[in-house]
């Protein structure tokens, strides 16, 4: 599973029977071209250790906080939480307050482009008055991940790519440096005539990005496409376990929180939360859940894409292992950890 050392012939074959189940048919030469890529030649580099940084529309469907709070616990490599943001800047204030719950101070928080066009917010009562306004300089914050390490930096996208699209504009020695998995996109999305949320939220940033890959300024990315994260095997309600913990009557703040914003959206929303992005981490991560393969890409000009042989090359999405991504969640999630956070690294 993943971009691993570990992918063998039979999973190439596995890809190609995905592809060919949603109606694409692979030809020989593209899927010669897919085995190439796990020729020890282009094996991917050891990302382990590197800067985390997450772009995030949190406070919306709570499967971005679900994925921040993830990350918050399993690894000290998160470093920066970038939020799509409305002119109050309330994302980004609780993505500050629920760090700071969850005793990591020393995430940075950052307010970033303007989202647009989406009715999904349901946080605004769960943010104390307290909690200050965050930074809004995105670039600044991002070359300050990158000048704490010689190496990459991993970007995890969970929200339309305006703020990727921002600092591949005005920072364009990040591109060389940042390592993308983006939650996005759909060869078969569920409604034909438009295209997958966080791309046509913003699809002028979703071009300049796919941009910056043809012309090799940025390093291939990673899509975690639609048809693999929307599935109600990794839906979160109000009887699953894991929320079940986290609104439990002794469940630390950070959980209380979560419950509550899980509330807010089943009561003004969706009965359920799928955890789209939680599972886009765990592919920046390189935990051994989500399938993919590299394809040709093209985008048209609403932001619908499909598979290409003259496309952008990227790594796409076409599988996952969802109880085994599921289980990883709550573990993460309602697990004790070590007491302090030097005995958490120190294994």
């Amino acid at each position: 599973m993943g971009d691993n050392s570990e992918d063998t012939w039979d999973d190439l074959r596995r890809h190609r029977e995905a592809i060919t189940a949603l109606g694409e048919a692979i030809p020989d030469s593209v899927f010669a071209a897919m085995a190439k890529d796990i020729r020890p030649s282009s094996l991917p580099e050891d990302l382990r250790n590197a800067p985390l940084i997450i772009d995030t529309d949190i406070g919306g469907d709570p499967d971005d906080a679900l994925a921040v709070a993830a990350a918050a616990r399993y690894t000290s490599d998160l470093k920066l939480v970038i939020t799509g943001d409305e002119s109050q800047g309330r994302r980004a204030r609780f993505a500050r307050h629920l760090l700071d719950l969850m005793d990591r101070p020393d995430v940075a928080t950052v307010a970033g482009a303007e989202l647009s066009d989406t009715p999904y917010f349901v946080i605004e009562h769960l943010v104390p008055q307290d909690v200050p306004a965050q930074r809004t300089d995105v670039v600044a914050a991002v070359r300050e991940v990158l000048a704490s390490t010689d190496g990459p930096v991993r970007w995890v996208g969970m929200a339309p790519l305006s703020n990727l699209a921002h600092v591949l504009a005005e920072a364009p020695e990040a591109a060389t440096r940042l390592r993308v998995t983006q939650m996005g996109g759909a060869l078969r999305y569920r409604n034909p005539e438009i295209a997958e949320h966080n791309v046509r939220l913003d699809v002028p940033a979703a071009h300049r990005v796919l941009k910056a890959v043809a012309v090799g300024h940025l390093r291939k990315p990673e899509f975690i496409a639609s048809e693999v994260t929307f599935t109600p095997k990794i839906e979160v309600t109000a009887e699953s376990p894991l929320y079940e913990w986290l609104a439990a009557p002794h469940a630390p703040q950070w959980a209380a929180l979560l419950a509550a914003h899980l509330d807010a959206w089943f009561t003004r929303f969706h009965p359920g939360s799928m955890q789209h992005d939680a599972l886009t981490l765990t592919a920046a991560l390189r935990l051994p859940f989500v399938d993919s393969a590299t394809i040709g890409i093209s985008m048209d000009e609403i932001g619908r894409t499909t598979r290409s042989d003259d496309g952008v090359r990227i790594r796409w999405s076409f599988d996952a292992d969802y109880d085994a991504f599921m289980t990883w969640l709550t573990k993460t999630l309602t697990e004790r950890l070590p007491s302090t956070r030097a005995e958490s690294e120190q294994g």
